[in-house]
């Protein structure tokens, strides 16, 4: 196991490998920042020229013409990510980020009457969904610190599902949580927790921006109500690629919080009327208009995912994650690393999250070595071994080359703080 011949043998086995070649990567660099920025496919480079192509011969005829009509762009990426997700076409759009998307769902469907007034998140949510869902109290005029209640962690690390369930109540309106958390990649129990929030009368919006491309998931059959997801990270959509909405279908109808031309029943729209007709499915959570040049990648890089499927996709990413957390134990056991991601590989996603008080300076040895990891502040490592581009040889490299770097003592040469961007 610990030998670099193993890991070519798991490499000649592996059923993913001429994916490899469909990406973008530097030579003297191995990539396991793919939970944070996916790398360029060939096929999102091609769908951009595609649609640029479609502009320099259709102006603004490519609205409707041309191999993908960007008016209907938004909804057809929506078909092509419902199976990723478990939900019908309809129920899925591209369009907006992450943050406007979570928005666009809190000012439609958060209704605070009487004492049913609350929010529940979590102390390990990303920042913006926390950001995001402050903001949104305040606009009701109601106090974050009262109303928004952000379950603790027993560990700083990972949540109790059952803390979650405790927390609910009948003051609670709300449950906004991460499909996947993005420090630890522990995977919550979105089935079990959908089924407990909706025994209080409570609606349920997941963030999938860590689960999606990573995890198979089934929101229809598990009930949920709403979800939202960047597509730059697992999916491969580039930085700033536009990001998804879905909506299932028992919520159709609802008028939009946040309403804008966009989001207007097709036939309907240039009719340019000032009274709104939503869309009757998930696009009337849409805006302005979409950002077609940013959304254009995601023709080619879910294409990929429409041909592998998501299942092929999960079996290989645990065998990466497993092989990397067993070469740990085995190789780096006297330097202090500590593995905070769930080893029981059915509740952990696509990457695994080290714990060492000089974090910040072995990331920056790392890549002076070429591995590109993920600093996560104040003492953690981020290493993300992608199914379709990632090797196991590749994970076993970066052990070894983390192993050298403890041994030599190299990370003593920088800065124990993180850059700009980490």
């Amino acid at each position: 196991m610990n030998t670099r011949e193993y890991a070519q043998q798991l490499d000649c086995k592996d059923p993913l490998k001429q994916y490899r070649a469909e990406f973008y990567l530097q030579p003297g660099t191995i990539y396991f920042d793919g939970n944070s920025l996916g790398l360029l496919s060939k096929r999102a480079e091609a769908s951009l020229h595609n649609v640029l192509h479609a502009w320099k011969e259709h102006g603004i005829d490519g609205w409707l013409k041309g191999e993908h009509p960007w008016f209907y762009l938004s909804e057809k990426l929506g078909e092509m990510t419902a199976l990723l997700i478990g939900a019908k076409p309809s129920e899925v759009v591209v369009s907006g980020s992450t943050t406007v998307n979570l928005h666009q769902i809190i000012s439609s469907f958060y209704k605070p009457a009487g004492k049913r007034t609350k929010i529940l998140a979590d102390e390990l949510n990303f920042p913006t969904d926390i950001y995001a869902l402050k903001s949104q109290l305040m606009t009701h005029g109601l106090d974050p610190d009262e109303h928004l209640i952000q379950v603790k962690s027993q560990d700083g690390q990972t949540l109790r599902e059952e803390d979650i369930i405790e927390a609910m109540n009948d003051e609670v309106a709300f449950l906004v949580l991460s499909g996947v958390l993005y420090r630890s990649g522990q995977i919550i129990d979105m089935e079990r927790l959908t089924k407990e929030a909706h025994q209080h009368g409570i609606l349920v919006a997941f963030d999938l921006c860590h689960s999606i491309g990573a995890i198979p998931h089934s929101l229809d059959d598990w009930n949920v109500d709403f979800a939202f997801w960047c597509t730059y990270k697992h999916l491969n959509g580039g930085p700033g690629a536009v990001a998804g909405i879905y909506v299932n279908e028992k919520h159709f109808g609802t008028h939009p919080g946040l309403a804008g031309w966009f989001g207007s029943h097709k036939e309907k729209q240039f009719d340019l009327e000032h009274d709104l007709t939503p869309a009757a499915n998930a696009g009337m959570m849409q805006i302005g208009t979409p950002h077609v040049l940013s959304a254009a990648p995601l023709l080619g890089s879910l294409s990929i995912f429409e041909e592998v499927g998501i299942d092929q996709i999960r079996e290989k990413s645990v065998k990466l994650t497993d092989y990397l957390i067993q070469l740990v134990d085995a190789e780096l056991s006297e330097f202090d690393f500590q593995v905070r991601s769930p080893r029981d590989a059915s509740l952990r996603g696509g990457h695994v999250f080290l714990e060492h008080k000089e974090a910040a300076r072995i990331c920056k040895a790392l890549k002076a070595e070429g591995v590109i990891p993920d600093f996560r502040a104040p003492s953690g490592i981020r290493l993300a071994p992608v199914a379709l581009y990632n090797t196991f040889e590749e994970v076993w490299e970066v052990v070894q080359i983390l192993k050298r770097i403890m041994k030599e003592e190299l990370y003593k040469k920088f800065d124990n703080k993180r850059d700009v961007v980490a």
